[in-house]
């Protein structure tokens, strides 16, 4: 998967006993020194072939595959965490504030629920601050259980010198103690459970950054070499514009071909970030490989030579955990990304319960107006250039269905159906979509998703703009800011694509819940209320 070209295979045990045999036969009667000889050659044959093969794998080939999609969403999981964490202190300080309560809580004076309320806040605010979501490589399950514990105690502390402040000789010193105590267990179970979910995480390697590198220089083999000792991060493959000086390998780790043909690589999907490990000083070659490597959705960072072993040390920290200063703009924010995945989940599946009913009109209506199937499936680029398959209701006639998108709908098409046309129209045949944002493959706001290789005119979409590829640096979207703006439906000149494209990267550099739940409020009227565009 990481090469081009499938790495060649060892020779299996069949095929060398074939080739002894064969062997054998032509030469005839044979010693048994001979025999060994011929014996030992085979086996040298087979390692032989067993270490091209691995070197042109790589080191670092990583054990499952995920996509870039994959282990963001994983790397998000902190603040899953911290939701559950939080839901379960409220939900044990409410319990136990209607325990100590005489009467029915919503009556009950505020100073007795108050030492409540402060203790969960200390408790949560202290869990959050001092980085008990970040289970660092390496830490023991028993310490980071020993530090929610002091974390708990902190909190016990602030709840009954809040109660004793408040309450005076009636503060409920055992109600307290009993809070403590429930907190602790509950959430010394959950972080159980979070410890050995990231373990799982990190052995099948969906927490450890997959990088490629350009240039295949000292800086690279430092690099590599360091990387090798402490295998926290993937180092794919090398790519350099000057493959006629350049090794088949560095430290095992294979070099694929130029910069340029990392733009159209199929590994690209599974790419973190892009390391140009060239020498800065040459100013020139920078720029000339950053405007290269600018059409590609991943963040490009330059990786500036260290004085030493420690420096080498800092740099793979960061490129392992944090990101480093970004040559081509700002980094979508963990939380920001976590926020809008929780919105995708809360009202993706209000709508998909709330329009099943007419879901399901639509789809007895086209099975009733043309032969062929109800849903029509197509491949297009999804977050980083992954593959992804989108689905929607069927408008065409199923002879005449267009996967690769390239005859772009125009007025009156053949093409389109009776039905079709009025879910075209009106966006209906856009629905099951809902269905790919649950999965996590799209949002509910974001740029629309085009079919791979989707042409304007003669020429593929995606070779007229130079910044087309920066719309993958996030989720595509069901609706989004280019749609509400009238970028939407076919692209039938250059200057369509480069005003999509603009929109696209200006939401990218916008995006915010306020501005989702804006747009997602006025694409409705927006869209039924433009009858010019073609859809």
């Amino acid at each position: 998967m990481v090469g081009a070209n499938s790495p060649p295979s060892p020779m299996t045990e069949t095929a060398r006993r074939h080739s002894f045999d064969v062997a054998l036969s032509r030469t005839g009667v044979m010693d048994a020194s001979g025999l060994q000889a011929l014996a030992a050659a085979a086996v040298s044959a087979s390692a032989d072939a067993a270490a091209q093969g691995a070197a042109r794998r790589g080191p670092f080939r990583p054990e499952v595959w995920l996509n870039a999609r994959q282990r963001h969403a994983s790397r998000l999981a902190a603040h899953y965490f911290r939701a559950f964490d939080t839901l379960a202190v409220v939900a044990v300080s409410l319990l136990c504030a209607w325990a100590a309560a005489p009467g029915a809580l919503i009556h009950t004076e505020v100073s007795r629920v108050m030492p409540f309320v402060l203790g969960a806040v200390a408790v949560l605010g202290l869990m959050r601050s001092l980085g008990r979501y970040r289970f660092a490589r390496g830490q023991k399950t028993a310490r980071h259980l020993a530090s929610v514990a002091l974390v708990v105690l902190a909190g016990a502390v602030v709840t009954l010198v809040s109660g004793w402040a408040l309450r005076g000789t009636e503060a409920q010193a055992p109600a307290y103690l009993i809070w403590a105590g429930l907190v602790l267990i509950t959430l010394n179970a959950l972080h159980i459970g979070w410890s050995d979910m990231v373990g799982r995480w990190r052995a099948s390697g969906a927490l450890t950054p997959n990088i490629v590198l350009v240039g295949a220089t000292r800086h690279a083999e430092s690099l590599i070499r360091e990387a090798l000792k402490r295998r926290d991060l993937n180092v794919l493959g090398i790519f350099d514009d000057r493959l006629a000086r350049s090794p088949r390998a560095i430290e095992g780790v294979p070099v694929l071909g130029t910069a340029a043909d990392l733009l159209t690589h199929k590994m690209t999907p599974y790419v973190d970030r892009i390391v140009l490990a060239i020498d800065p000083r040459a100013e020139a070659r920078v720029r000339e490989l950053n405007a290269t490597l600018r059409t590609l959705p991943h963040e490009v960072t330059l990786l500036v030579e260290p004085n030493d072993e420690a420096e080498t040390r800092t740099a793979l920290d960061r490129l392992a955990a944090a990101p480093l200063a970004d040559v081509q703009g700002p980094v979508d924010d963990d939380r920001r990304a976590f926020n809008k995945r929780l919105q995708d989940m809360v009202l993706g599946l209000i709508a998909l319960v709330l329009l099943a009913i007419p879901m399901a009109i639509v789809a007895l209506a086209i099975r009733l107006d043309s032969p062929g199937p109800i849903f029509f499936r197509q491949r297009r680029h999804g977050f980083n250039h992954e593959e992804i398959v989108v689905w929607k209701f069927r408008s065409m006639k199923q002879e005449a269905a267009d996967a690769t998108a390239s005859r772009q709908v125009t007025h009156d098409d053949d093409r389109v159906t009776r039905i079709g046309r009025f879910i075209r129209k009106t966006s209906l045949d856009e629905l099951p979509q809902l269905l790919n944002v649950i999965a996590g493959e799209m949002s509910l706001v974001g740029p629309r998703p085009h079919a791979i290789g989707m042409k304007t005119g003669h020429v593929e979409s995606a070779r007229l703009v130079a910044d087309y590829a920066h719309r993958h640096r996030i989720k595509p979207g069901m609706t989004g800011w280019a749609a509400v703006n009238g970028s939407r439906g076919p692209l039938h000149t250059a200057q369509d694509v480069r005003r999509r494209v603009q929109l696209d990267i200006d939401y990218v550099e916008r995006q915010s819940l306020w501005m989702d739940l804006w747009i997602m409020a006025v694409t409705v009227p927006v869209l039924l209320g433009d009858r010019s565009a073609v859809r």
